[in-house]
C-alpha cells in the first residue's frame, strides 16, 4: 500500500483529463463514505436523541420544514 505523501506526489502529477476522473471518482467515494457513516450511526441510535429534540422543536413551531 502507498502512503499518503506517494499519493499525494501522483496525484499532483496527473495530466488534467486523469486529474478530473479521478476527482470524480474521489468525490464519489467520499459522499458513499459518508452515507455508510450516517446509515452506522442511524442504526446505533447514535442519532436518536437529537432527531426527538428537532421533531420536538418542529412540534412546538420553533422550526421549518427544509
Amino acid at each position: 500500500m502507498i502512503g499518503t505523501e506517494e499519493l499525494k506526489a501522483t496525484v499532483s502529477n496527473l495530466p488534467q483529463n486523469e486529474l478530473m476522473q479521478f476527482s470524480e471518482w474521489f468525490e464519489e467515494f467520499m459522499a458513499n463514505q459518508w452515507d455508510k457513516k450516517i446509515e452506522a450511526d442511524i442504526l446505533s441510535g447514535r442519532l436518536d436523541t437529537i432527531g426527538k429534540y428537532a421533531d420536538d422543536e418542529f412540534i412546538a413551531g420553533r422550526t421549518k420544514p427544509l
